[in-house]
């Protein structure tokens, strides 16, 4: 049985609106800063492919540097540690235009590097925080699936932020705003009481690996690096079928639709209660995802092409808020920030992989247009075959101090109960 969950009212509740819009400012940079380096690259005499190469280290840096700073949180909480975060990656993209990155190429990539590594952990912050401010379990996943369907807006509307400023104040004046609205989306969040008054679990579990030590939770990052994969080769396979076409608008059009398909994805599945336990509701958007791909990898002409896009969105969401719930149930106690980071970190993994293998095939337009759904089809048999060890856990959706006091309580009242016995 299903029933809707207005996604009008779960803004209404209080500090909701100010954390889900101020980790989309704070996270601006994600989508703004490569562009920004390519053309800052540009503009003093550089190679594309020295930009390209400082692009892939900015990301890669950030893919690692995640799930080091959820650890950190999960121990000493979100106020120091993302602050820290948040001024030291500000300071090296504020740097970034006084380093010549051709003349000082070594500097260039060391200032780029630290900026990836201490990219604050927002999203991640975000995941653990919807326990506290939405203790419902159904507005919980309402609040996933609009934050998880409003991720893309940065990538649409990020790069062209960058290239309008470029426009009227050149490259170092879009990498100075690029830092500013982190840091002051970051400060919205970081101001914020839930932010200040979250604390870490007393206790962690999982040992040295944390969430890694879940068997389950290996194999489902890795199906989420295999969605990944699918947005990063789509990617390619858009900006390829551009210059193919002499379409350019193409290159930032077809992202834009799949980003618009996931956040009306995201209202809709947050809208409704599904049926069916966690593990078949993420095996079954796994075969959606594939199947909403089938029609692009036939290699569709260029409108056919963007409006076929918006359909791998529609059930991106479903199967990321799936996933984030899945860990959410199955993280070690003290742990679920770092297991909401490595979940990140394992889309943007897979981005990297697609958008390099892509590269390497974009002049084969049937084999480009095939690999976003081979990237899928990855991620649903690595799904099927995790199934027993994702099957759902009859735990509270609540992790850490809260999750330990229900255990106490219940050890409580089993010690009464047995004294009643006696």
């Amino acid at each position: 049985m299903t029933s809707t969950i207005g996604s009008g009212p779960l803004l209404a509740q209080r500090h909701v609106a100010r954390l889900l819009f101020g980790t989309l400012i704070g996270r601006l940079p994600n989508g703004m800063a490569p562009v920004a380096i390519l053309l800052l690259v540009a503009d003093q005499g550089g190679p594309l492919k020295t930009g390209g190469l400082l692009c892939a280290l900015y990301g890669l840096a950030s893919a690692i540097g995640q799930p080091v700073l959820g650890r950190l949180v999960d121990r000493r909480g979100q106020t120091g540690i993302t602050t820290a975060a948040v001024v030291i990656t500000t300071a090296c993209l504020l740097a970034l235009p006084y380093v010549d990155a051709v003349s000082r190429s070594a500097l260039a990539a060391g200032v780029v590097v630290l900026a990836g590594l201490s990219t604050p952990p927002l999203e991640a912050n975000l995941r653990a925080l919807w326990a506290t401010v939405l203790p419902d379990p159904q507005r919980r996943r309402a609040a996933l699936a609009l934050d998880t369907g409003a991720q893309g807006l940065i990538y649409v509307a990020g790069p062209p932020l960058v290239a309008v400023l470029v426009v009227l104040r050149g490259p170092g004046a879009a990498m100075t705003v690029t830092a500013v609205l982190g840091l002051i989306g970051a400060a919205l969040v970081l101001s914020a009481a839930p932010s200040r008054a979250w604390r870490p679990a007393t206790a962690r579990g999982g040992g040295f690996l944390g969430p890694l030590h879940h068997g389950g939770l290996r194999l489902l990052f890795l199906a989420v690096a295999g969605v990944g994969f699918s947005l990063g080769a789509m990617n390619v396979w858009a900006v390829a079928m551009a210059d193919r076409h002499g379409m350019a608008w193409l290159s930032g059009l077809i992202p834009a639709a799949l980003s618009t398909g996931s956040l009306v994805g995201g209202i809709l599945y947050g809208r409704r209660r599904w049926p069916g336990r966690l593990g078949s509701q993420l095996l079954a958007a796994a075969v959606m995802f594939v199947c909403a791909w089938a029609p692009i990898a036939t290699n569709p002409a260029p409108l056919a092409a963007t409006a076929l896009a918006a359909l791998p969105g529609l059930f991106l969401t479903a199967l990321i808020t799936s996933a984030f719930l899945t860990v959410e149930a199955f993280a070690p106690d003290g742990t679920l920030t770092e297991a909401y980071a490595w979940l990140i970190a394992s889309v943007g993994v897979g981005q990297a992989a697609g958008t390099a293998l892509a590269g390497l095939f974009a002049v084969q337009p049937a084999l480009g247009a095939a690999l976003p759904a081979g990237g899928a089809v990855v991620a649903l048999a690595v799904l099927a075959g995790a199934r027993r060890q994702l099957s759902s856990p009859h735990s509270a959706l609540c992790r850490g101090r809260h999750r330990r006091n229900d255990t106490k309580t219940r050890s409580t009242r089993g010690r009464h109960r047995r004294a009643r016995i006696a």
